[in-house]
């Protein structure tokens, strides 16, 4: 999509995400802390490596770069929301009142309507 459309295409007011609690894992605050930086650092290196600021001959389409930047990006979600679901079920935060306060501070800020 090139700029001018871009432009023309209006912005949803909120995006809404649902991924699941990976049930076949037992992970702790830590080993979930650390898997959050790992996938940050795979989607630092996805947008630098794949649009050539790393010195790296820049060998994908741009279309291609983002797909592996959109995909990288999803897998810090989902680690995440992992990290959500570990904060609910051993540590019991009760994440919505979390979010809903995230969400006035945004508000207050001028961040959001």
């Amino acid at each position: 999509m090139n700029q001018a459309k871009l432009e023309r295409v209006s912005a949803p007011a909120s995006k809404t995400v649902t991924l699941p609690r990976l049930n076949k894992l037992a992970p702790s605050l830590e080993s979930t802390a650390l898997k959050i930086m790992e996938e940050s650092g795979e989607l630092a290196q996805a947008i630098g490596k794949l649009r050539g600021l790393s010195g790296e001959q820049n060998r994908l389409a741009e279309h291609e770069a983002m797909a592996k930047v959109a995909s990288e990006l999803v897998d810090v979600a989902q680690t995440a929301v992992t990290m959500m679901f570990v904060l609910e079920e051993q540590y019991g935060i009760e994440l919505e009142d979390i979010l809903a306060e995230h969400v006035e501070k945004l508000r207050r800020k001028g961040y959001c309507d």
